[in-house]
């Protein structure tokens, strides 16, 4: 069996500039979420409190984001191989289910303003969300700075993009209310903001669970694998077992089987293997074993993934060992028969 290693760090790639400017963005937006609420509690503004509520889902990214960088500099140990890479996925479920109750709230509050309207001061309404304005797209601009490719950078800046807008709502809404005096348009900007949460909410929730189940990135997927491997490596029989999954956002692991052709090196056949893994699906930690054609026929104790056999094979799959579903180890392959080669 091969472990491919190559190009491979355990924790995410840091730099002390990206986890600078995180934590920069991180203290401006809380700061000026606190402020944001105060303002939207004495203008009387439910408007001014949504858009409060999408900084902060806007601060827990950048929390995240900056976790992220931290966790990722401890080294893996005994107990947790990969280290704490999956931290920055667990705190990521915590708050999508915590931007959903704020999504609820708001509703909740936006119902009863269309019920019982309420006075809104247009003026410290107006000039709050101005400042608010100006604060995220100070923030916008520090997070584009340099690194803009970092996963953990590119999830910030969405959520920060998103508050822009809620923050044109706000002030769309104190401009209405200053010349009309028509207070629904107060909640009703609520709940537009609202949904701009729900939205975020629900791909962090969506993106949090997939990894969480250790499902495959989407250009990654088993059969494309497999047939990119098959239709790349000269020299391969045949690839089996393929199962490929997340440890954290933007790290992929793969563990699979090849069956090298009569007369080839199953030596340099791995290696090929390897570097097509991470030139074509930036996979950069893989484990791969030898399937000899003579060995016996088992079957896979694990659910097989549709596509990752060779089409065509007279063999029958191989014995595939689970690898820990809720650490994302390595896969623990039984190759105790005759044939196979380590």
């Amino acid at each position: 069996m091969s472990q491919s290693h190559e190009g491979h760090d355990h924790a995410p790639r840091i730099t002390s500039d990206n986890q600078r400017k995180v934590l920069i963005a991180f203290v401006i937006t809380f700061s000026y979420m606190i402020i944001e609420v105060i303002g939207g509690l004495m203008s009387g503004s439910l408007a001014l409190i949504a858009d409060a509520g999408h900084m902060l889902t806007d601060a827990g990214a950048l929390a995240l984001s900056y976790a992220a960088f931290r966790f990722g500099q401890r080294t893996a140990d005994e107990s947790r191989t990969y280290g704490y890479l999956r931290f920055e996925v667990i705190a990521g479920l915590i708050n999508a289910v915590a931007l959903f109750a704020i999504v609820v709230w708001i509703a909740m509050e936006a119902f009863n303003r269309f019920r019982a309207p309420g006075e809104v001061l247009a003026g410290p309404m107006f000039l709050v969300a101005v400042v608010g304005l100006l604060i995220n797209m100070l923030v916008f601009w520090i997070l584009t700075r340099g690194d803009k490719e970092h996963v953990n950078i590119k999830g910030a800046v969405l959520h920060v993009m998103g508050d822009l807008l809620g923050s044109v709502g706000a002030i769309t809404a104190a401009i209405v209310i200053y010349f009309t005096g028509w207070t629904p348009i107060d909640p009703i900007l609520s709940i537009v903001v609202s949904i701009l949460i729900l939205r975020s909410a629900w791909a962090l929730l969506r993106n949090s669970l997939h990894i969480l189940l250790e499902g495959a990135p989407e250009d990654a997927k088993p059969e494309e694998i497999t047939r990119h491997l098959m239709t790349t490596i000269t020299g391969l029989a045949a690839v089996r077992h393929v199962h490929v999954w997340l440890i954290t956002s933007g790290k992929a692991l793969a563990t699979l089987h090849v069956e090298p052709k009569a007369d080839v090196d199953p030596r340099t056949l791995v290696r090929n293997v390897e570097v097509e893994l991470v030139k074509r699906f930036d996979i950069r930690h893989s484990t791969i074993a030898i399937d000899w054609p003579d060995a016996p026929d088992e079957e896979c104790v694990i659910a097989e993934p549709t596509g990752s056999k060779a089409p065509n094979h007279d063999h029958a799959d191989h014995g595939h060992g689970d690898h820990d579903e809720s650490g994302g180890d390595h896969a623990t392959h039984d190759h105790s028969h005759a044939g196979h080669k380590h």
